[in-house]
């Protein structure tokens, strides 16, 4: 397919095959066996005028993630946007989700996915990961992910077990 990148969702376990969960676009729209992401206003609109459970929402950057906190036990899967590599906010949007408003379903990052940032999308409580970057597809296909033993800061997800010092915050598991 010329021209589309292909993504693949990732998670530790591995590669995840037939996840129907998309973000549509104009390009690509979602296919019978796909489900798309609601905006935020789209899953309030649709969470107001129904019962349904199940759903799943793309947080954007300038989104307010604490609009969301009525509807957390309605979701399936919240994934929150990385549109470029220095664009932080996600990281954000994640750790108040975890952290702050306990969300406990699948947290997964959609965008601009590097192979560098998945350690530190994983200590914010990111869990899957939409993927199209070649060179992050390639790492974790042979298991090669970059290793932060140690972290200045808590963290949604302790750090492993590394040598500690007086002035760093060590994590046990």
């Amino acid at each position: 397919m010329k021209g589309r990148m292909m993504t693949r969702i990732w998670k530790e376990t591995g590669f995840v095959e037939n996840d129907p969960w998309m973000v549509e676009t104009e390009e690509h729209p979602a296919t019978d066996e796909q489900t798309p992401l609601l905006s935020l206003d789209q899953l309030i609109e649709k969470a107001e005028a129904s019962n349904d459970v199940g759903l799943g929402v793309l947080i954007r950057p300038a989104d307010d993630v604490h609009r969301l906190q009525p509807y957390l036990d309605r979701l399936a899967i919240v994934a929150v946007e990385f549109p470029a590599f220095n664009d932080g906010r996600a990281f954000s949007h994640a750790s108040l989700l975890r952290e702050r408003l306990g969300y406990q379903n699948e947290l997964r990052a959609v965008g601009d996915v590097l192979i560098d940032q998945i350690p530190l999308m994983l200590r914010v409580g990111i869990d899957s990961f939409a993927v199209t970057n070649e060179t992050a597809l390639r790492r974790l296909a042979e298991g090669r992910l970059p290793a932060i033993p140690v972290h200045y800061q808590p963290a949604a997800r302790p750090a492993a077990d590394a040598p500690g010092y007086s002035w760093r915050r060590r994590s046990t598991g």
